[in-house]
């Protein structure tokens, strides 16, 4: 985070920090969490995942989305490089950058959500193709219940 502070950013950035670090590495920038993180993502022309119990997505051309579908259990070694992946998977797929981090944002929580008590990191990405598979079904119209990601 030391070089993201210092302004020194590749193109096509995003960063994920949790408040701790977003606070040390940006201690300068003033404002509510929604201002900070839009400040930062405008300044240095990168999108920012500001990670928290309501995670802020903002995108340096002004978009930005709150996300509270989360639980506390992502508090927990690991999960924000999972989230990384995720983001960078969706990219990867052709997903727009600001669209990829809202998706993996969305998904991330609602794995947690779902596994409960006792998850760590490397439960995530197990449970994303269930999150998925249910996502298509709601879209096609053929489920309307919640279906139970853990096997």
């Amino acid at each position: 985070m030391v070089a993201l502070s210092q302004g020194r950013f590749p193109q096509k950035t995003l960063i994920t920090p949790h408040q701790g670090e977003f606070d040390r590495s940006f201690s300068e920038v003033s404002g509510s969490k929604k201002e900070r993180a839009y400040k930062v993502a405008k300044s240095h022309n990168i999108i920012v995942i500001l990670k928290g119990a309501q995670t802020v997505i903002a995108s340096p051309d002004g978009r930005m989305s709150v996300n509270v579908h989360a639980s506390p259990y992502l508090a927990s070694a690991g999960t924000g490089d999972v989230l990384a992946g995720l983001v960078a998977g969706l990219i990867a797929q052709a997903m727009p950058p600001f669209e990829a981090c809202c998706a993996a944002v969305w998904m991330h929580g609602d794995a947690a959500i779902h596994f409960g008590p006792g998850m760590i990191a490397g439960d995530i990405p197990d449970l994303i193709p269930f999150i998925l598979g249910h996502l298509l079904e709601l879209r096609n119209g053929n489920s309307t219940d919640r279906v139970d990601c853990q096997s």
